[in-house]
């Protein structure tokens, strides 16, 4: 029912293939345009519109060694490293 199509970027000008299989994706969820960009300007352009993450560093609660948190550490709260955490979610 699908063909491959090869549309034109609207961002970069390049040649890109819109498959059949993902014609067929934007047909279940009901979208009726197809897309402009390639997929690296999409991609780029989803990553324009998110700030850069402040990174802070922390002590983890658990273990001691150094952390860095997307968030500004409180004293009340403990912080813990990725490993640390990841082990107390698994429990």
């Amino acid at each position: 029912m699908y063909e491959d199509k090869t549309l034109v970027c609207k961002d970069c000008g390049a040649e890109f293939v819109f498959t059949a299989g993902e014609q067929e994706f934007y047909a279940s969820k009901g979208f009726v345009n197809e897309p402009q960009r390639c997929k690296a300007c999409r991609d780029a352009r989803k990553n324009a519109s998110k700030a850069d993450r402040e990174m802070h560093t922390a002590v983890c609660a658990n273990c001691g060694k150094e952390a860095r948190v997307p968030f500004k550490p409180r004293e009340d709260r403990p912080v813990y490293c990725s490993e640390c955490f990841a082990q107390m979610r698994g429990e």
